[in-house]
C-alpha cells in the first residue's frame, strides 16, 4: 500500500493545485453565493475540468476518460477542499461514474462518455432520512410492463437540480435493513412523475430533494443485476468516502495554514500573537494531526485502487479521523482569529461550514463507528 505519490500523481496534484487556485478559489464561491446563481456552479469551469481530464478521472479510456483511479480523484478533491470549489465533480465524476463503471452495460458506457466529455451531470440519489443509512432504503421499484415503476423520495442529493440524470437506489426486494434486494436505476431528468427541489446547503454548495411518484423506467435503465446493488454500492461508497476524506484534508489543511499566517501577523498587547506559547502548542498539535490524516487518506485512496479486502473499512476509518481533525482545525482557526473569525470578511467560517457538511455526507463518525461495532459482533 503506497503512502507516497508516484511521479504522475505528483504532477497531477501540482496541476490541480494551480488550476483550482486560479480558476475556482474561495472568491468564486462567494460570487456564486452572493449572486444567488441559479446553477450554483460555473459551466465554463466544468468544461475546462473536462478538457483537463478531471471530469473523466474514473472513466475508462475507451469511454473517453483518463482512468487514473480513486487516488487521482482524491488528489483533485484535496485541492477543491483547499479552495472550497463548487463543482459537480463529486456527484458526477466520483459517485455516479463509479456506479456506472462497476455496473457495466451499454447504458453505462454511454453515460460515462458524456461524463468524461463534460456533457452530462449525474446525481447519485441514495439517502432518504436525516442520517446516512443505505441499507435502510425504502424507495421501491416494482415490476410494471417491461420495466419498473419507482416510488419514493431522496434527500441530500448533490447537484440534483442541475443533473441530466439521477442514479437512484431502490428496493426490488427485501425490507429496509436488508442487504439483499437493492437495485440501481438511471432515471433521466425528463421522466414523468419526477420532481426535484433545490436545497442550498449551509456551505453554499448544491443539494436537493428528489421525489419519484411512480416514475416508470424500462428494464434497460437498471444498472447491474437486479437485487444485487449492494455489491456495487460498497465500491461506490468506499470510493466516495475516501475522496471525501481527501477533500476534508484539503479544507482542514487550508484552514490551518490560513490561521498560522494570521497569528504570525496579528498583534495583541504589543506582541505578535504567534509568539504566545499556548498558541504554538495548539498549532503544533494540529500540524501533527494533519500529517497523520494525510497518511490515513493516502492509505484509504490506495486501498480502493488496489482492491484491498479492507478498502471499505479503511475509507470509513479515514472519514472518521478526517472529520474530527478538519473540524478541530476550523474551530481552532476561528478562536485564534478572535472576534473577526466570526465575521464573513474572513474565510475561516466558510471552511467550518464546508467541513461540517462533508462530515455528514455518506455517514458521519458515529455511523462508521457503529458500522465497525456491528462488523465486530457488538
Amino acid at each position: 500500500m503506497a503512502l507516497l505519490l508516484n511521479e504522475d500523481e505528483k504532477m497531477l496534484s501540482e496541476t490541480a493545485e494551480g488550476f483550482f487556485k486560479n480558476k475556482a478559489p474561495v472568491a468564486e464561491l462567494r460570487k456564486l453565493r452572493d449572486s444567488q446563481d441559479e446553477k450554483g456552479y460555473s459551466e465554463a469551469l466544468w468544461s475546462e475540468m473536462a478538457e483537463m481530464g478531471f471530469a473523466g478521472v474514473l472513466v475508462p479510456e475507451d469511454q473517453g476518460g483518463v482512468d487514473m483511479g480513486v487516488m487521482a480523484a482524491g488528489l483533485l478533491a484535496e485541492q477543491m477542499g483547499r479552495n472550497l470549489s463548487a463543482t459537480p465533480f463529486f456527484s458526477t465524476s466520483v459517485l455516479s461514474a463509479s456506479a456506472l463503471k462497476n455496473s457495466g452495460g451499454d447504458l453505462s458506457k454511454n453515460w460515462l462518455e458524456k461524463i468524461a466529455g463534460g456533457d452530462a451531470i449525474v446525481s447519485f440519489a441514495i439517502d432518504e432520512g436525516a442520517k446516512h443509512n443505505p441499507l435502510g432504503t425504502e424507495t421501491r421499484a416494482e415490476r410494471s410492463g417491461n420495466g419498473f415503476k419507482i416510488t419514493g423520495s431522496k434527500v441530500m442529493v448533490l447537484d440534483a437540480h442541475v443533473a441530466d440524470a439521477h442514479i437512484v437506489v431502490a428496493r426490488t426486494g427485501g425490507e429496509p435493513g436488508d442487504r439483499e434486494g437493492l437495485s440501481l436505476f438511471l432515471v433521466e431528468k425528463t421522466a414523468e412523475n419526477l420532481s426535484v427541489e433545490r436545497t442550498i446547503m449551509v456551505d453554499s454548495h448544491n443539494a436537493g430533494r428528489v421525489e419519484l411518484n411512480g416514475v416508470e423506467v424500462t428494464a434497460e435503465a437498471m444498472l447491474g443485476a437486479e437485487g444485487e446493488g449492494a455489491d456495487v454500492l460498497e465500491k461506490v461508497l468506499g470510493a466516495g468516502r475516501a475522496v471525501l476524506s481527501a477533500e476534508l484534508l484539503g479544507a482542514g489543511s487550508q484552514a490551518f495554514e490560513d490561521t498560522v499566517a494570521y497569528i504570525k501577523e496579528r498583534k495583541q498587547f504589543g506582541k505578535i500573537i504567534g509568539e504566545f506559547q499556548a498558541l504554538q502548542h495548539r498549532a503544533s498539535h494540529l500540524y501533527s494531526e494533519l500529517e497523520l490524516c494525510r497518511s490515513a487518506v493516502l492509505a484509504a485512496l490506495s486501498a480502493q485502487d488496489d482492491g484491498d479486502k479492507n478498502a471499505a473499512k479503511m475509507a470509513g476509518m479515514a472519514k472518521i479521523k478526517l472529520g474530527q481533525v478538519a473540524k478541530l482545525a476550523a474551530l481552532e482557526g476561528i478562536q485564534m482569529h478572535g472576534g473577526v473569525g466570526m465575521t464573513d470578511e474572513y474565510d475561516i467560517g466558510l471552511f467550518l461550514k464546508r467541513i461540517r457538511v462533508l462530515q455528514e455526507l455518506l455517514g458521519d463518525g458515529n455511523y462508521h463507528l457503529d458500522d465497525f461495532a456491528k462488523a465486530s459482533g457488538y
